[in-house]
């Protein structure tokens, strides 16, 4: 669970003790304001309300700032959704379509995002309660007045009342992992063109402060405009930079680097230093990026069109040191992009298919997440449908029988449904428990109190600032208990009421605590459990497809092209979304699941390869070489079938038997030329990560072959990180992706 710290941050006591005080105050000031000084009991209801659907019911990561800018940026939808909701209740059948619709399209925009989905449950009670009755239109004017007042004082809070010290950014954690960078081509550069054991060390916690469980969800470069989906580029980028220099091969020994070579390792380290300076906000020049760019583009030609073959040492260093190169390029193209935005200048040649999301506009950018995720492989599609079925069965059940505060019962829907049917009826339990225990307290109060409405003005912001800062902490249990508390004292200073008031809550309370557990069960029960074991496995074979192709290109050496890699794109979307969500779940111990996010890394990996080799043209490679990498193509296809059979599958009783002790010793159809190996092994069996066939320092090869060859065996690792866990005796199961 270590590796969840930074990114649950805001979730502590203190934060959550910061929060109540905020809210309390905006809810009660407003609606004191409006009931006591102004006497409109209609605008108070939906300030205090506007205050709790976004600072309590909603979860808006990140600081006061943060949250507060959310709030400010949503504020338009709000006033929509309240005049929508206040027009529609003029019927069942009206305020049930645009649940359904409604529902649906603010559930499905947590697609964009942990702050867009953070919004949402609050953007859904604040058209709830309009579509209710009374059919009131000529209100609307009090309620748009309450909760703008209402959110005016949430985001004055935010900004102003205990503010909280922001943590490190997503864009300084990729400055630092820069500087690292820097600092092994400065290493590299110089015998004995290794990296020291401290090095090796930075560059590992370089990477490790980048996975996006380590960075607070308001930091997570998650959305779909440009600079997020930039930055997240960007992390990417140079944590494959970092990898690629970490394995990069020596010079042939006793001999000195190339000088071209020398010099594009020279220019990785200065661009990799001034992005670095870029990102921070201490430089703002690109000269060594393009300088970068520039001799990244001298050596492929160079690779492109040289007529003599090289040697396996030569080769294999010439071909690491432009995947470092190209890492670089791709470091700094996407860090511009963060910064600079629209403005920055847009990359040209193959970047225009590495950076497609450059110049464009966001209504274009929106477009495409949504449309990723639109159908039911999608976890963001199957938690809008889950939830607008849900919320319109409950609209349907408080309108056919006239259930008195109805929305109560919608209520219940919203806080309780869970992703999955095992996670609703464990917190329908609680909730249970701990309405029916603060319906009987709020009882008893309205019993002892009576209609003396200054009781209640009093006790109210204290009971309100105990449940704020009990339920996120104690559990939903507590949280239902005291909110059963808060609204018995709000509605007992806006109407005369009676102990029955705790009675209706409780039903209420009962009716949409059902509905929730009765559509978790029939709306993909499982959760992100069962869509992430597809969509890895999905992800798994189209990385398997996608080497395939590539590698038959050079081997026919085919000119070079833009790789068609739509589906790889969309496989490895549907997969990190199950992923992200998966994290959210509680997970039942599993022995032998694979490393989710090695994967989704290997995924990337396999992506920015294919288009690297087949944006340059080479030779038809000889038979000798076309056997050679055509076997090894076999090896790493048939381990990432390997892994995608055990994605897609649970763990069986024994994996010994059925899994390879290593993904290069999958068996795998044997390569052309080659007679198949003794008792179904590749004669890999044992060998270590340079795979079989190994080229004797005699052999000489295009560049292309050497390409594709440190690509094939970079992914060799990664599908072994994939399946290590497998094999793992005390099975890390799932927590091995965090």
């Amino acid at each position: 669970m270590g590796a969840e710290r930074d990114g649950r941050a805001g979730r502590g006591p203190g934060t959550v003790a910061r929060r109540a005080i905020r809210t309390t105050l905006a809810a009660c000031g407003s609606f004191y304001l409006f009931l006591y000084g102004l006497d409109q009991p209609v605008a108070a209801t939906y300030a205090l309300f506007g205050v709790v659907s976004m600072a309590a019911l909603s979860h808006i990561p990140g600081t006061g700032r943060q949250r507060a800018a959310v709030m400010v940026r949503t504020t338009p939808a709000i006033w929509l959704l309240v005049t929508a909701g206040t027009f529609l209740a003029v019927r069942t059948w009206t305020a049930v379509a645009g649940m359904l619709l409604i529902g649906f399209v603010l559930a499905f925009v947590a697609a964009a995002g942990p702050r867009a989905a953070g919004a949402t449950p609050g953007l859904q009670l604040l058209y709830i309660m309009p579509s209710f009755p009374p059919y009131a239109p000529d209100t609307l004017g009090q309620r748009l007045l309450g909760v703008t007042l209402g959110l005016v004082l949430l985001v004055l809070a935010e900004l102003f009342v205990l503010p909280e010290p922001r943590g490190p950014t997503y864009r300084q954690r990729a400055a630092e992992a820069g500087m690292v960078a820097a600092r092994c081509a400065e290493e590299l550069g110089r015998a004995p063109y290794a990296l020291s054991a401290a090095t090796a060390a930075a560059v590992h916690a370089a990477g490790e402060s980048l996975r996006p469980l380590r960075i607070d969800e308001a930091d997570r470069p998650a959305g779909p405009g440009l600079r997020d989906r930039a930055l997240a580029h960007t992390g990417l980028a140079v944590r494959t930079l970092l990898g690629r220099m970490l394995h990069l091969p020596p010079p042939p020994p006793g001999k000195a680097p190339l000088k071209p070579g020398a010099d594009l390792l020279d220019a990785v380290g200065r661009a990799a230093a001034e992005t670095s300076a870029l990102l921070s906000g201490t430089g703002r020049a690109n000269d060594e990026a393009l300088t970068l760019r520039r001799l990244r583009e001298e050596a492929g030609d160079r690779a492109e069109h040289e007529r003599q073959g090289l040697t396996a040492a030569r080769g294999r260093r010439r071909a690491a040191l432009l995947e470092v190169a190209d890492a670089a390029v791709a470091f700094t193209g996407a860090s511009e992009l963060a910064v600079r935005g629209r403005r920055a200048r847009i990359p040209g040649g193959v970047d225009s298919v590495r950076f497609w999301y450059a110049g464009r506009g966001a209504p274009v950018l929106w477009w495409h997440r949504l449309s990723a995720h639109a159908g039911p492989r999608s976890v963001y599609f199957q938690n809008a449908v889950r939830i607008a079925l849900a919320l319109g069965a409950a609209r349907t059940v408080a309108g056919v029988e006239s259930l008195p505060h109805g929305f109560w019962a919608m209520l219940a829907v919203l806080s309780l449904t869970r992703t999955t049917a095992a996670q609703t009826r464990a917190t329908v339990r609680q909730a249970l428990a701990g309405t029916l225990l603060g319906a009987l307290l709020a009882a008893g109060v309205l019993a002892l109190v009576g209609g003396r409405t200054t009781v209640y003005a009093v006790v109210l912001p204290v009971v309100m600032l105990v449940a704020f800062r009990v339920g996120p902490v104690r559990g939903v249990g507590w949280a239902q208990g005291m909110f059963t508390l808060v609204v018995s004292f709000v509605f007992a200073q806006l109407a005369p009421v009676t102990w029955r008031l705790a009675e209706v809550r409780i039903m209420d309370v009962i009716i949409g605590s059902l509905i929730g557990v009765v559509f978790g069960l029939l709306a993909w029960p499982r959760g992100a459990q069962a869509e992430l074991h597809r969509a890895v496995a999905e992800l798994l074979e189209r990385e398997a497809e996608t080497v395939e192709r590539t590698t038959a290109a050079v081997v026919a050496g085919v000119p070079g092209t833009t790789a068609d890699d739509r589906a790889l794109q969309r496989a490895l979307s549907l997969a990190e979304s199950a992923y992200a969500q998966r994290q959210g779940e509680p997970r039942a111990p599993a022995q032998g699941a694979p490393d989710w996010q090695a994967a989704m890394m290997t995924g990337h990996h396999v992506l920015w390869g294919s288009r690297r080799l087949l944006a340059r043209s080479g030779p038809v490679l000889d038979p000798v070489h076309r056997d050679r990498l055509g076997g090894r193509t076999s090896e790493l296809v048939a381990a990432m079938y390997a892994a995608a059979r055990r994605a897609r599958s649970e763990p069986p009783p024994a994996t010994a038997g059925w899994l390879p002790a290593r993904a290069a010793d999958a068996p795998a159809p044997s390569p052309p030329g080659q007679p198949p190996p003794a008792g179904g092994q590749s004669p890999a069996a044992g060998a270590s990560v340079d795979w079989p066939y190994a080229d004797t320092p005699e052999s000489v090869a295009p560049s292309r072959y050497f390409g594709a060859l440190a690509w094939l065996e970079s992914l060799a690792v990664d599908v072994e990180r994939v399946l290590e866990p497998c094999r793992a005796p005390s099975g890390e199961g799932e927590e091995s992706g965090k």
